[in-house]
C-alpha cells in the first residue's frame, strides 16, 4: 500500500523539529510540515479546514466539540505548555497590587475564547478568589485593530464582554488607562516594567510553586485533524501519535547533552537540571494518563467560564484509537 500524503500547520518547536527534518517519519504518510506562527495556523484551520491536520488551540478545540458537526478529532499531542502567572499585564496606575484588586476592573483579552486567559481566568478564581463574572472583559486585537473571536461564541449574560474600538488596540489601551489590565499570550509591546507592568513581576517562583501545589503544567494546544481525513484513515490518529512521541524523545535526549549547548542560552543546562530535578524526566508528557488533572482542570474552567454548555469528559477529546496501546 503506498504512503498517503498529509499538510500538517505547526510552529517549529523543537519538540517537533525531527518531523521537519526528516529523522521521524510517522509510517504510512508522507508528511507536509507547513511552518507558521500559531495565530495564523489556527485562523486558516477554523476558519476554512485548510489543512489535513494542525496545531490547534485547545480551547477552540474544545468549542468545536460542542458544535453538531464536530469538524476535528485530536490526538493527546501537546506542542505548546505554558506557565500564565507571567501573562497578567496591568497598569501601573490602576491601583492593582494583587489579584483580588481585579475585581471589578476592564480587561482586555484578545479572544475571550483563548486558552491563555481560559487557564489565567480559572487560576484567579481558584486560587486567588477573584470570580470569572466580577470583571468586564474588553476583545479586539492586542497590536493590530480589528481582530474578531475565531468562532462564534453563546456566552451567559453573567460574562460581561466589551468590542473595542476600529481603531483601538489592546496594548495602546493598557498603557493609556482605557483599560486596567491585560490578560494575554503574548508580551505586550506597551509593556516596559513601570507604566505598564506584571501582576507577578518575580513570576518564577509564583509559577514554580502553583506546580508544586497542583502538579498541573497548563496545556496550550493539541493536534487536531480534520475530521474527514481521520474517518477515511482511522489509522492516521495512533501514527502521528507515535510520530510525534518519537520525535519528542529525541528532543528529551538532546536537552541532556552537555558537551556543547544545545541552546543558545548560556545557562542552558543548569534550566535543564533543574527542571528535571523538580518535575521528573517526562516533565512534558504527551498522552491522557499522566494529563488526566491537567486536562480536567480545564474542561472545568472552561464550562465555569460559559465557553461550554456542559463539562466534558477527558476521552470525548482525543480519538479512541489513541486513548490505549497494543502491548505484548
Amino acid at each position: 500500500m503506498s504512503n498517503i500524503s498529509l499538510t500538517l500547520g505547526c510552529w517549529d518547536y523543537d519538540r517537533v523539529q525531527p518531523l521537519i527534518d526528516g529523522r521521524v517519519r510517522p509510517a504510512g504518510i508522507d508528511l507536509t510540515f507547513l511552518n507558521m506562527i500559531v495565530e495564523e495556523t489556527f485562523f486558516r484551520m477554523l476558519r476554512n479546514h485548510e489543512f489535513d491536520a494542525c496545531e490547534m488551540s485547545m480551547s477552540s478545540y474544545t468549542v468545536s466539540l460542542t458544535r453538531p458537526d464536530r469538524p476535528f478529532v485530536a490526538i493527546p499531542v501537546f506542542p505548546s505548555r505554558f506557565f500564565r502567572h507571567s501573562c497578567i499585564y496591568v497598569n501601573a496606575a490602576a491601583g492593582i497590587e494583587k489579584p483580588e484588586d481585579l475585581i471589578g476592573k476592564r480587561i482586555g483579552v484578545p479572544e475571550y475564547q483563548m486558552t491563555a486567559p481560559v487557564w489565567i481566568r480559572g487560576i484567579l478564581q481558584d486560587y486567588h478568589n477573584v470570580p470569572v463574572d466580577s470583571v468586564t472583559y474588553v476583545t479586539g486585537g492586542e497590536e493590530t485593530p480589528n481582530r474578531d473571536e475565531k468562532l462564534k461564541l453563546d456566552l451567559p449574560d453573567r460574562i460581561r464582554i466589551e468590542r473595542i474600538g476600529p481603531t483601538d488596540t489592546l496594548a495602546q489601551m493598557l498603557a493609556d488607562g482605557r483599560i486596567d489590565a491585560l490578560h494575554t499570550a503574548r508580551k505586550p509591546s506597551t509593556f516596559d516594567g513601570q507604566k505598564v507592568k506584571r501582576l507577578f513581576p518575580d513570576f518564577v517562583p509564583v509559577e514554580q510553586a502553583y506546580w508544586r501545589d497542583t502538579g498541573i503544567f497548563p496545556i496550550m494546544h493539541v493536534i487536531a485533524i480534520r475530521r474527514d481525513v481521520y474517518e477515511a484513515n482511522r489509522w492516521v490518529a495512533m501514527n502521528l501519535f507515535k510520530a510525534f512521541r518519537e520525535a519528542q524523545a529525541l528532543c528529551y535526549e538532546g536537552l541532556q547533552e552537555t558537551a556543547a549547548l544545545k541552546g543558545m542560552l548560556p545557562w542552558f543546562n543548569a534550566h535543564v537540571e533543574e527542571t528535571l530535578a523538580m518535575m521528573g524526566p517526562d516533565f512534558w508528557p504527551y498522552g491522557l494518563d499522566k494529563n488526566r488533572d491537567t486536562l480536567e482542570t480545564f474542561l472545568r474552567y472552561h464550562h465555569e467560564q460559559g465557553l461550554s454548555p456542559r463539562k466534558l469528559e477527558v476521552e470525548e477529546m482525543f480519538a479512541p484509537e489513541v486513548l490505549e496501546e497494543f502491548v505484548i
